[in-house]
């Protein structure tokens, strides 16, 4: 039964009203030391009630005397040893009295008197851990009524509601949704192995067959790492990936903190009306098109895509709304152009640690998610100085972690960009055509290298590549079309 009895006829020193954790409040929290009582009895007397407990963590407890006395009969249990009064007794010789009649050593016998039956010492943990969650509520709760109190006029309330909605969705147990059962996985890798054997392939195509041919599809929970040096096209192949997967029904969130919308919006219509994005946001094109261009654009518009252009986002931000849209939108794809316009969103010592944070955090959300996260990232300068100018993993800028975390990178890789800047003199007649026959050799070509594959093939996928409408397609295909 949950009690709201007077805290100081309680076991142990328990949290009051007026405490720091409860700063607001005339009631007391709600807990029952029954059922705790019950549970560590239980412990006492049957070590091997903690195997099936994985989910409770000392700080469920609300007396600090049975958080003391879980703490270290955990530890002792999994050091090997055997966890009883007896064992742990020693402990607790100096401890403070739980009252004029009964010492804490002698508490611990009182515990094992007041043992649950084994089998139901699981349903008291989770009546704990229960309990435990509606006072983090309580918390969070009141923590937002002073903040939105106190917090000045001008700052933004979204950043308290993102704040507010990051830690309400810390209280989902990790621990007991992560509990795997491998019949389970076996089970579900060899429904995977059939459905493709069938036709049935798991995850999203990126749109692109040579690619996906060589790369396989973009898989749940997977962290794909897009680099490039600038103009290499990979906020262009991006878009391009998150409008394929859109296309075929299913929603993409983009997060775009270097584009504006209004940008990405021009590169997607344009791709729709077969236009240049520059043309069309100068108004460039032919008006009896104009009609035409229209009803295309009712067809674009019904494209489940959401942007959030806002710049200067943190990990946490990103994640938290990253959240909404799984939530309200069912988002299946994740884009972030790019990576190193995020911040960690706490102190870090140097830029290298805010970047391995940012990784470790999209490939948390990838998994929490269960959807693929295409990120973006800057390449280092020192690609520029080299003859040859393909990258490799080690040219990931703040690299870190970022080889590490990812599942798949990609590197964006067009050889036409740096021989256009080696145009020698026309008044060198023999070098300007030799510079003219390399030009139209790699001319509209693009080279996708996979520079790590966690479950398949390394190598390079050529492609064609349009500047003018910033849109890759397969190489083989286009050449077909011209």
């Amino acid at each position: 039964m949950m009690q709201r009895a007077n805290p100081q006829a309680d076991i142990g020193k328990q949290i009051t009203p007026n405490s720091p954790e409860f700063p607001v409040s005339s009631a007391l929290p709600p807990f029952n030391l029954d059922a705790e009582q019950g549970f560590l009895g239980s412990l006492l007397l049957w070590n091997n009630v903690l195997e099936d407990v994985d989910f409770l963590r000392a700080d469920h407890f609300f007396d600090p005397l049975h958080i003391a006395i879980f703490e270290l009969a955990v530890a002792t249990i999994r050091q090997g040893r055997k966890a009883s009064p007896i064992t742990l007794k020693d402990s607790f010789i100096n401890a403070a009295p739980v009252n004029h009649e009964t010492s804490a050593v002698a508490y611990l016998g009182v515990l094992a008197a007041r043992a649950c039956q084994r089998a139901s010492a699981p349903d008291y943990a989770r009546t704990i851990v229960d309990l435990a969650t509606r006072r983090s509520l309580i918390v969070i709760g009141e923590d937002i009524a002073l903040s939105a109190c106190e917090v000045a006029p001008n700052f933004p309330p979204s950043d308290l509601i993102e704040e507010a909605e990051a830690r309400l969705l810390a209280l989902v147990d990790k621990a007991e949704q992560e509990r795997i059962v491998f019949a389970d996985v076996i089970g579900g890798a060899l429904a995977s192995a059939l459905k493709a054997a069938g036709g049935t392939k798991t995850g999203l195509p990126t749109g692109f067959h040579d690619l996906d041919a060589k790369m396989g599809w973009l898989q749940p929970t997977d962290l794909i790492i897009l680099a490039g040096r600038p103009s290499m096209g990979k906020s262009a192949m991006c878009v391009n990936i998150a409008v394929n997967v859109a296309k075929r029904g299913c929603p993409v969130g983009f997060f775009s903190l270097e584009m504006s919308a209004e940008q990405i919006g021009m590169r997607v219509l344009g791709d729709y009306v077969d236009i240049s994005p520059e043309k069309l946001r100068k108004g460039e094109f032919d008006k009896s098109r104009r009609d035409a261009l229209q009803e295309l654009a009712l067809a674009a518009k019904k494209l489940p895509i959401e942007i959030d252009a806002r710049g200067g986002l943190t990990i946490t931000q990103v994640a938290a709304r990253a959240r909404r849209m799984k939530r309200q939108q069912g988002i299946q794809l994740l884009v972030v152009d790019y990576l190193q316009l995020m911040t960690a969103g706490r102190k870090t010592e140097n830029r290298v640690q805010d970047v391995s944070a940012i990784t470790m955090g999209l490939k948390a959300l990838a998994k929490e998610l269960g959807i693929p996260v295409l990120a973006l990232s800057q390449l280092n300068r020192s690609v520029d100085a080299r003859e040859n100018k393909r990258p490799h993993l080690a040219d990931l800028r703040e690299s870190g972690s970022i080889e590490q975390d990812a599942d798949i990178v990609l590197f964006v890789y067009r050889e036409e960009y740096y021989v256009e800047r080696e145009q020698p003199s026309v008044t060198d007649y023999s070098a300007y055509v030799d510079w003219q026959n390399k030009l139209k050799g790699c001319a509209g070509k693009a080279e996708v290298i996979i520079g790590k594959a966690r479950h398949g093939p390394t190598g390079t996928v050529a492609m064609a590549f349009s500047g003018e409408m910033t849109r890759f397609a397969d190489l083989a295909r286009e050449v077909a079309r011209s």
